[in-house]
């Protein structure tokens, strides 16, 4: 009989006020590292309660949909309309990112505008 290594566990869940917190430093770390702290946000958190679930895939998808914006901003920077695009973009993701840590800190579910689900 083999014993069980402590990775085979699964993690307990996380307490309301602790899905709360990690929620709002997952939309807040969307502002600083884009894609990449809703992304590690998703891959540790996601099974660890309904509400932080919900919000790490909402800025997971979002911060996607912005990563689109801004690769197509870029390439249309030769017709300086791809530098409004990735402006506007930067300004959605400020503007977002705190009015989602805002509700989600509140306990709201905050479903980001214009963010196409990739992830469900």
């Amino acid at each position: 009989m083999t014993e069980p290594t402590p990775y085979s566990q699964p993690s307990p869940p996380l307490s309301p006020a602790d899905e709360k917190t990690w929620s709002v430093l997952v939309h807040i770390g969307g502002i600083f590292f884009q894609w990449i702290a809703p992304l590690v946000g998703y891959l540790l958190l996601k099974d660890r309660g309904p509400f932080v679930r919900y919000n790490v895939i909402a800025a997971l998808n979002f911060q996607l949909t912005l990563l689109i914006a801004y690769v197509v901003g870029v390439v249309t920077s030769l017709f300086l309309v791809g530098i409004l695009i990735v402006f506007a973009a930067s300004v959605l993701a400020i503007v977002f990112g705190i009015l989602a840590a805002i509700a989600t800190n509140n306990g709201q579910y905050y479903r980001y505008p214009f963010a196409i689900e990739f992830v469900r």
